[in-house]
């Protein structure tokens, strides 16, 4: 059966509305009796994209820059040993 409101969101819904029009909601995912909740519970921090990526990808190692010219010395050298045994 269709709420008055959504539950989640708050809209007003049509009396046979299959879905939130706000939000999406459905009987299976947001006003059907086993699926409502209030929160998710989880804290409402800030999110800090330095901290992240310190705690993902640690700290110091190689800017790409410094590595990229022995990129360049191999792609070179692999260059020129094709071009000396296809030149004989």
């Amino acid at each position: 059966m269709t709420p008055d409101e959504c539950p989640n969101c708050g809209v007003d819904l049509q009396a046979m509305a299959r879905a939130c029009p706000e939000c999406g909601a459905c009987p299976d995912t947001g006003w059907a009796d086993e699926a409502q909740y209030e929160s998710t519970q989880l804290p409402e921090d800030e999110f800090d994209y330095d901290e992240f990526v310190s705690r993902e990808f640690g700290q110091g190692g190689l800017p790409l820059g410094s590595q990229l010219h022995w990129v360049w010395a191999v792609a070179a050298i692999l260059m020129i040993l094709f071009f000396l045994t296809h030149a004989w």
